[in-house]
């Protein structure tokens, strides 16, 4: 009866109840089963202390910027300056929107938002130049989990709140993460230009159309250098950070863009706050599910059984991540990490791994489920946009995605891929 409450959470996983409310169930009929039904006060108080956190304040604010940044036609400033650098190449749309990618990673945080955001630009514009869909749609799918990595990521927040690492740090360690599998995403469509028929490439843009789209994307672009550089520099706080992130995509919405009125703000803000209440509310019940995971010993009984297959760190870490590529197939990336972060980072620390460096890898691993059938959520979104089947993007996804496993294994291997500006900032010894 010690672990009824995996075997019921297990259950209703696979019956397919919605996961916020499964937290909170499973462990409650668990100390019900026990006998223990005081226990249930426990579970109620973790559930509203979770999300009575400063820290976590820092989600709904990155939330609300990724909305007004959407709303206030930054995508199609982005897009527009890349197609200046790049469109001119062979493949140069698909080049195109990987750029666009990494350049509006720095403001969303959300590989879903940037899905959604240059999906409804890029994917119609790739289609009407002679792109397939599928093209389109898996082009769009796999640059979208840079939004998850580059800074800011709501991702690595929730990894950083329920594991009490360094926000900052895992924000230093996630820049050159990104920004390889941006290259690398590149690099992959270059080569398959080679050897597949794709349309003519845009005309070379003049150095005067350059400058023109570069002043329009200049004050988006700006967005990551004071968001980052503020909270890596120690100037304020990620919370603080997120704050001005949000006031200042308020303010390109409004006065320099002009794409936002004030008419449209009740909705803007109503959107944001719907979905840092969903999100919030799930940290709350992941928080009480962690409660009982801790109180039942979980985690010493996950770390001697995985210490028994072998104490290699190296062999280790390989299992781990091949168990979180799974695991993100059939699970959401904040659900995942809320539930697994308590179980399987002192395992992994415990043999010498270091924390952030657990932290980014676990994160990107379970960010790449977003991409991968069944229940990738970036897939739904570019299918709903493209009116392609999920199977048949994933299947033309193949090579971009096995480019972005490869970086992964990358980045488990060789640590200073992570760590490199982490402890540049003081974040690591």
């Amino acid at each position: 009866m010690a672990f009824a409450y995996l075997w019921i959470f297990l259950f209703l996983l696979v019956a397919g109840m919605p996961i916020v409310f499964l937290m909170l169930f499973a462990p409650g009929v668990s100390l019900l089963l026990e006998g223990k039904p005081v226990f249930l006060n426990l579970l109620f108080q973790r559930l509203f202390a979770g999300i009575d956190s400063f820290p976590l304040m820092a989600l709904p604010f990155f939330i609300l910027a990724g909305e007004l940044m959407t709303a206030g036609g930054v995508t199609t400033r982005i897009v527009r300056f890349a197609e200046t650098l790049i469109g001119h190449r062979k493949a140069g749309l698909g080049q195109v929107s990987v750029a666009s990618s990494l350049m509006l990673a720095g403001g969303s945080g959300s590989a879903v938002a940037d899905a959604s955001a240059m999906g409804s630009v890029m994917i119609p514009a790739m289609r009407q130049s002679g792109y397939t869909n599928r093209f389109s749609a898996a082009v769009t799918a796999a640059s979208a989990v840079i939004a998850s990595i580059i800074p800011p990521s709501g991702i690595f927040i929730l990894y950083a709140f329920i594991m009490n690492v360094s926000v900052a740090g895992m924000f230093a360690g996630g820049i050159v993460p990104g920004i390889l599998i941006g290259i690398g995403l590149m690099i992959t469509i270059a080569i398959m230009a080679r050897f597949k028929e794709f349309p003519e490439p845009l005309a070379k843009a003049s150095w005067k159309e350059k400058w023109q789209a570069f002043v329009t994307a200049f004050m988006p672009l700006l967005t990551p250098v004071i968001l980052i550089g503020g909270i890596v520099g120690g100037i304020f706080t990620p919370t603080e950070g997120a704050a001005v992130a949000a006031f200042y995509a308020l303010i390109l919405g409004l006065f320099v863009t002009r794409e936002i009125s004030l008419k449209d703000l009740p909705r803007l803000f109503g959107k944001a706050a719907l979905n840092s209440a969903v999100i919030l509310l799930l940290v709350g019940a992941a928080v009480a599910f962690a409660s009982l995971v801790s109180l039942k010993g979980t985690p010493q009984l996950v770390s001697a059984f995985i210490l028994s297959i072998t104490d290699d760190p190296r062999i280790l870490f390989f299992l781990v991540v091949a168990f979180l590529l799974a695991v993100g197939t059939i699970m959401d990336a904040g659900p995942a990490i809320l539930i697994l972060g308590p179980i399987l980072a002192p395992v992994m620390v415990g043999v010498g791994v270091d924390p952030i460096h657990f932290a980014v890898v676990m994160s990107i691993t379970l960010i790449m489920g977003l991409i991968t059938p069944p229940m990738g959520l970036v897939l739904f979104v570019v299918s709903s946009i493209s009116k392609e089947r999920i199977e048949k993007i994933a299947w033309e996804m193949l090579p971009l995605f096995f480019v972005e496993i490869a970086i992964l294994f990358m980045l488990v291997y060789i640590p200073d891929l992570i760590l490199a500006l982490p402890r540049m900032f003081g974040y690591v010894a």
